[in-house]
Formats: C-alpha cells, structure tokens, sequence
C-alpha cells in the first residue's frame, strides 16, 4: 500500500512537472510558483537568484541520480524529505527503485532537460508545500529512446530542499 503512494506522489509529481513547466519561481526563497508573465516582471537580481538555485539544484538531483546509478538508493531514503518518508518505507522505496533500474540497464547519457517549481496547498493529493523538480532526458542500455527521468525536492519546515521522489517514465 505505502508503495503504491509513494509511486503515486511520484507520479503526480511527475504530472506536474507539464503544469509546472508554464511556471517559475518569484524567488530563490521558494516562493509559490507564479505565472509565466510575473517572471518576466523579476527583477535581475531575482533573476539571478532564480538561475543560481537552478544550478545548485541540477547539481543535487544529478548526485541524486548517480547514487541511483551506484545502487545507493538507501542513502537517497536516509535523507530524504518527511513528505516521502511518510509514504513509504525505506524497504519499498529501495526495492522499487532497484525494479525499474534493472528493466532499464546502465544509464549510457543523461541530459538536463528542465527544472520547474510547484506550489500545493493543504487538502490536495500531493502533500502541501513547494517543490522543485529537475527533469532530465537519459538514455539506458535496454530502452531505445530516452526516458523521463524525474527527481523531486521538497521544501521542509527547517528551509532545506530534500528529495522527495525520483521516477522514470
């Protein structure tokens, strides 16, 4: 059961990442994600802010998806976010993960395609509060095309971005 809410917070998570590319953050503080047209009203030095937390997250979720490479997946669940925690254990996230790397291969390429944010308020079906995603294109030994690779971060109470999913479609 706490699998399949895991692979379902990862999934609609994943299914925001199409609602959430139209979106951006005002700032690097995690603010609600906002519109396409108020990014254009950021200042340059939110601008900056905005690009500098792209980076550093692209570097985190890129560690995130080499420790996966390394079959280190406990170590992702050993730190990550409450919000995954909560939906499933150490066991299945560990075990799942492993599942769907082995259908898949060795990772040959692994291109950044995106990072984008998402605001979700309390009483959804995503755990409330602010996420960033960073979506990469990769390509494994036995799948022909490139497969959606997503890591997911959530913002907790203490102000640290820790991961809160990682998919592959």
């Amino acid at each position: 059961m706490k699998n399949a809410q895991f692979l379902m917070l990862a999934s609609m998570l994943a299914l925001s990442f199409s609602v959430s590319a139209q979106q951006t953050a005002a700032t690097a503080s995690a603010t609600p994600a906002q519109p396409a047209a108020a990014r254009q009203q950021l200042t340059p030095e939110q601008q900056a802010q905005v690009k500098r937390q792209d980076e550093e997250m692209g570097r985190s979720a890129l560690q995130v998806a080499q420790l996966v490479d390394q079959n280190k997946t406990a170590e992702i669940w050993d730190g990550a976010s409450a919000v995954a925690k909560g939906v499933v254990t150490r066991e299945e996230f560990v075990r799942q993960i492993a599942a769907d790397r082995q259908k898949l291969g060795a990772p040959a390429t692994r291109q950044q395609v995106a990072v984008t944010r998402a605001a979700y308020a309390a009483g959804g079906q995503i755990p409330a509060g602010n996420y960033i995603n960073v979506v990469y294109a990769t390509k494994f030994a036995n799948a022909p095309d490139p497969v959606r690779e997503l890591v997911s971060f959530h913002l907790d109470a203490d102000k640290t971005w820790r991961v809160s999913g990682y998919s592959l479609r």
